[in-house]
């Protein structure tokens, strides 16, 4: 969950300065901002150690399409992609290691590149992220391992059409997957694992056709949150699939945590602000607060008014153009209520609070479009939430009995040291890594037939 707005500046001031740069060095193409030189493998390979002695140094001379293939091996580097299509893989996930020995800030650092996929290798012990696209038409992430990060694990922000798949992400006190600051995102995370972060998934006014399915959000101090603020663009989060996902024990007190993860401690599936989100058959359960709750969303110092009506249609191509309020107009607080959600045949159990949950923090008795209906639980709060918040016919009177009052005033566990997480075990590698052509991340996310994803078992 990015704290500062002034993110989007930054972003860009080294997105511009890093493009100089390349079409300044004979060794990169100057084509790293358009899609259409990358959409197809060069069937080029450039080896790391045999062809360039580091990865830095493949990618700086790797042309759109190339694949660069890293053999095994521990590289102390940052590495910074700037050419379009380029296709980074590790021959083996678990033993191509990319380690900052916490003094380096990023693993690998997609700027502004199209259609750039990342494969099949480890990120460990850096400062800040560990795989991070911005700024992209066209992403994949795929057989990745990050851990012990300093801010997000597997991270993609203001970028469209990606997807991350079979990967892991763990120790990171913001979030170990975040994809933010998009609409349509046109994008999917799925069969990955989310682990011993401050958030398992964050997704800061992300969504449109966002899927998150098929993977498991465990031992985080809370599962998946994705939420509003005007601190960051593309205002609110909305249209998020959230489908057959195992989300469980995410009440974990000592690991790393923003105050954010702390706050949202002991939750399973919660979307503070979110808007016409679909939550559909997950299996969630032992949680210290609730299983799956909508809440609002507090913000200080706001930098806009919720949209509403048709600005919520408006892409965030669009959107990050208008003009912002006079500051003097704007109110000192903002609430963005948890507004149209569904949450729809879950199965959900040994919460300590509640099962199901809805809250606000205006007093109001209007529902505000959310409902509940199929799901399998034993409390909620609301009582009898599935009869007074049905998702047709509503009946009967209801009181908002989550006390979110007390609920954010009371103290939370400080956060654990990032840098001293559990080492994962082996992950699963990647089939023909070492003899499959360079892939190009064209074409996503591949097309998830949410009807045809089940309630998963517990493991």
């Amino acid at each position: 969950m990015h704290t500062s707005r002034s993110r989007s500046a930054l972003l860009g001031a080294v997105l511009a300065f890093a493009i100089v740069l390349a079409a300044c060095s004979s060794g990169s193409s100057s084509s790293n901002s358009s899609a259409e030189p990358g959409t197809k493998a060069s069937g080029h390979t450039i080896a790391v150690p045999a062809d360039q002695p580091t990865i830095q140094g493949a990618v700086d001379a790797a042309q759109p399409g190339d694949l660069i293939l890293v053999s095994p091996g521990v590289y102390n580097e940052s590495v910074n992609v700037t050419t379009a299509g380029l296709t980074l893989r590790g021959t083996d996930r678990n033993t191509v290691i990319l380690d900052g020995e916490f003094k380096l800030e990023n693993g690998v650092r997609v700027l502004g590149a199209n259609n750039v996929t990342v494969q099949n290798m480890t990120a460990r012990n850096f400062t800040n992220n560990a795989f991070f696209w911005t700024g992209v038409h066209g992403y994949h992430g795929s057989y990745l391992t990050s851990y012990r990060t300093g801010n997000y694990g597997i991270y993609a922000f203001d970028s469209v059409d990606g997807q991350f798949d079979h990967s892991y992400a763990s120790g990171s006190p913001d979030a170990g997957f975040y994809i933010g600051e998009c609409f349509p995102c046109n994008a999917a995370i799925v069969d990955s694992v989310s682990e011993f972060n401050g958030l398992g998934y964050s997704g800061t006014n992300a969504g449109g056709n966002l899927v998150i399915a098929r993977s498991e959000f465990r031992f985080n101090r809370a599962g998946i949150v994705p939420n509003s603020g005007s601190y960051e663009l593309c205002y609110p989060e909305r249209e998020t699939t959230i489908v057959g996902n195992l989300v469980h024990d995410n009440s974990q007190p000592d690991t790393p945590a923003i105050d954010v993860a702390k706050l949202a401690m002991g939750n399973g599936i919660i979307t503070p602000g979110g808007h016409n989100n679909l939550i559909l058959r997950n299996q969630v359960w032992n949680h210290e607060r609730v299983g799956i709750a909508l809440v609002p969303f507090p913000e200080d110092g706001p930098k806009d008014v919720v949209p509403t009506g048709d600005a919520l249609k408006t892409p965030c191509s669009e959107a990050r153009n208008l003009p912002l309020p006079a500051k003097d107009s704007l109110p000192s607080s903002l609430l963005w209520d948890a507004i149209g959600n569904r949450v729809e045949g879950n199965t959900v159990s040994a919460s300590g609070i509640a099962d199901l949950a809805f809250g606000t923090l205006t007093g109001s008795d209007d529902p505000l479009g959310n409902c509940f209906t199929g799901n399998t639980f034993t409390t909620s709060a609301p009582s009898a939430i599935e009869t007074t918040m049905a998702c047709s016919n509503p009946s009967g009177a209801w009181e908002n009995n989550l006390d979110l009052v007390s609920l954010i005033a009371s103290a939370r566990p400080d956060s654990g040291d990032y840098k001293v997480q559990p080492v994962p075990p082996a992950q699963p590698n990647m089939a023909d890594a070492v003899t499959a052509p360079g892939q190009p991340a064209v074409n996503f996310p591949e097309k998830v037939d949410i009807n045809s994803i089940p309630l998963p078992a517990k493991p």
